[in-house]
């Protein structure tokens, strides 16, 4: 049993509501359960209860054991004087308010209904890929529909805490946070940190000043990445390093440790020398990359934005110092998808809900229902259960549900899992 079953069972009443007593035999009647409180403090807040003739409004505190009162030390805590009902499965020990009167105590041993306890055992306990993985098609597709929608904003509202963060830290500048938010994509999740790493040691204003020399924005990405710390034998990359020895002297900069990038196990297009120099070839062809994203329409625009072609040394190489077969090396079709979903449209939801304007948010919304399904082994779990994506909004709905709901157990927090045990 856990507090998370209790907290449901309470929120729903689903046990024998009627002729209820406290474990000292008063007569209970409950008026409203409260308001579940996810915060610190007792969790039900607003709870209206009759206590024999008195009418009681205050908070709900509920526990395995009345014991675990004590346990979590409450009796000094001032949050919980209000509580006026303590819901627990077994009532071990009484329990008393700081002025002495004893605690009313509601026990729920005996009045929970024993069905609906085993179907949540059987759903917590299974090894089942999700959870309800036998009873996903029993539930209602409105149901269903309605959740993942609400998934879809949830799991944007997630990937919006980065953009705010990141804005915050540089105190309202839109046009700098955007900047280390799209570096930190350009390094997936492999070397999503070591790129944001260094967007935050090299401010865009510095980048600015060399806006027109493509050779001395890569020098500064590069340096600052700490790959130009080595020997090389090809000119260009010593030429790189020459730029950003006399750039790093100029400005007082100091480099990253080289050991923080990933090579291993990666295709040689994502290796973060490729995608470095894409992202300096990006910031060279314009500026106002914020703005840019803000006034874009549809995707189509977007992806423009990203229309990035490396040249010259590039064309044969993907890393320093090893000659590849000769090719023009383009940020590819996926790629650009994953940029838009995971950087841009947080970015234009987050400006919406902080400026208050809904327009911006729908955009957002918009914008994932015209991207393509994103095909990862989670969507492949899904569609062998059946359920297949019809936009990126539906497969990050889905990846949430996943994550966040399913492999943690979360069954009652869940449209699904509670239609289920309804």
């Amino acid at each position: 049993m856990t507090e998370d079953f209790l907290h449901y069972a309470w929120r729903y009443q689903h046990f024998q509501p009627h002729h209820l007593h406290t474990t000292q035999g008063q007569n209970l009647a409950i008026l409203a359960v409260g308001e579940l409180n996810r915060h610190a403090g007792p969790d039900f807040t607003n709870a209206r209860l009759r206590i024999d003739d008195t009418l009681w409004a205050g908070n709900v505190e509920v526990h395995i054991k009345s014991s675990d009162w004590l346990a979590h030390h409450h009796e000094q805590d001032p949050a919980y004087n209000n509580v006026v009902l303590h819901v627990v499965l077994d009532d071990d020990e009484p329990v008393y308010r700081t002025n002495g009167e004893r605690l009313p105590c509601l026990e729920l041993r005996r009045l929970l209904d024993p069905n609906l306890c085993n179907a949540y055992y059987r759903m917590l306990n299974n090894a089942l890929w999700i959870p309800c993985q036998n009873h996903w098609h029993e539930v209602k597709e409105l149901t269903k529909k309605l959740w993942l929608e609400r998934l879809m904003v949830e799991r944007l509202e997630a990937k919006t805490e980065v953009v705010g963060r990141l804005l915050e830290q540089n105190r309202g500048d839109w046009e700098e946070m955007c900047y280390q938010v799209l570096l930190r994509n350009f390094g997936l999740r492999v070397n999503m940190d070591p790129c944001e790493q260094v967007a935050r040691s090299l401010p865009l204003k510095l980048i600015g000043r060399h806006r027109d020399n493509l050779l001395q924005i890569e020098a500064l990405l590069f340096g600052q990445a700490g790959l130009l710390d080595v020997e090389f034998n090809d000119v260009y990359p010593r030429q790189l390093q020459q730029e950003y020895r006399f750039l790093r002297q100029k400005y007082g900069l100091e480099s990253l440790p080289a050991g923080n990038w990933k090579f291993l196990r990666m295709r040689p297009a994502n290796f973060p020398t490729m995608r470095l120099a894409q992202f300096a070839v990006l910031l060279y062809q314009g500026s106002n990359l914020f703005s840019k994203i803000l006034a874009a329409h549809d995707i189509e625009e977007l992806a423009h934005l990203f229309s990035v072609t490396l040249h010259g040394y590039w064309s044969e190489h993907y890393t320093f110092d090893k000659v590849s077969t000769r090719k023009l090396k383009h940020l590819g079709g996926n790629f650009i998808e994953l940029l838009i979903l995971n950087a841009c449209i947080p970015i234009i939801f987050y400006y919406g809900v902080y400026t208050q304007d809904t327009r911006y948010c729908d955009q957002a919304l918009r914008l994932m229902q015209e991207l393509p399904p994103e095909e990862n082994h989670i969507i492949d779990g899904w569609k062998k259960l059946g359920v297949v994506p019809e936009d990126a909004g539906n497969s990050q709905a889905l990846l949430h549900l996943k994550k966040e709901y399913c492999e943690g157990r979360r069954c009652l927090h869940c449209a699904v899992g509670n239609a289920i045990l309804k």
